[in-house]
């Protein structure tokens, strides 16, 4: 046991970085806005979504209704379909364990339970997916906490610091888009959220982009197999 806990912790620590790092800006923002620190952590603790919190301070504050909340969720997060049903397979036999591991299936998490975990015995793989899930998870968290207590006795200009999210995603897109073979679909999704934005306006062009590239994207994998 004490090896798997450090086997997991050891694969974690790269997370723990970006985690602690993006959580503590969470945690500032909600500050900023007026949330309350037990708020921040709450939603860490029960939502842990990641980009999504960062979205969803900005419909807290903009009166967004519950449909829109609802539709932004399902947009955003609806990737973690693909996760689920790739993770079927390993998450087979985790017993009690089980719903635990499906609510904190993150990409990072994702991405570590899908490496190489040849050094893990057979029987404690199971136990190795449920520290690695925790050792996350608590994470971000204590980023979030972090954030809103820092935020609540320092006092000082938190301008820009959502923009960490973004900065994030920039990231991780030039690295996909200098490394992949075809490119078709990061223009499609460049092409498609500018129209969006022109045509919607910054307030309403999420969800129509999203769903607009969700379909082109479709067509063009069936166009591909075509050919």
């Amino acid at each position: 046991m004490k090896q798997t806990i450090k086997a997991a912790f050891t694969a974690t620590i790269p997370v723990m970085a970006g985690y602690l790092v993006l959580g503590f800006g969470f945690g500032i923002i909600m500050h900023a806005c007026g949330f309350s620190m037990a708020l921040a952590v709450c939603m860490s603790a029960f939502i842990y979504a990641g980009s999504m919190q960062y979205v969803a301070v900005g419909l807290l504050t903009g009166g967004a209704s519950l449909l829109t909340a609802a539709l932004t969720t399902l947009m955003v997060n609806a990737r973690h379909l693909f996760y689920g049903v790739s993770m079927l397979e390993k998450y087979k036999d985790t017993g009690r364990c089980r719903p635990y591991l499906i609510f904190t299936l993150t990409d990072e998490t994702y991405s570590l339970l899908c490496g190489d975990n040849a050094a893990i015995p057979d029987g404690e793989k199971h136990r190795y997916y449920f520290w690695v899930s925790l050792f996350d998870h608590l994470y971000w968290v204590a980023g979030s906490a972090m954030g809103a207590a820092i935020g609540s006795v320092v006092r000082f200009n938190s301008e820009g610091i959502d923009f960490a999210l973004t900065a994030l995603f920039l990231t991780v897109f030039l690295e996909q888009w200098l490394s992949a073979g075809h490119r078709a679909a990061s223009v499609i999704g460049v092409a498609v959220s500018a129209a969006c934005l022109l045509l919607f306006g910054p307030e309403h062009f999420l969800i129509p982009a999203m769903l607009i590239i969700t379909l082109m994207l479709c067509l063009y994998k069936e166009e591909r197999k075509h050919d």
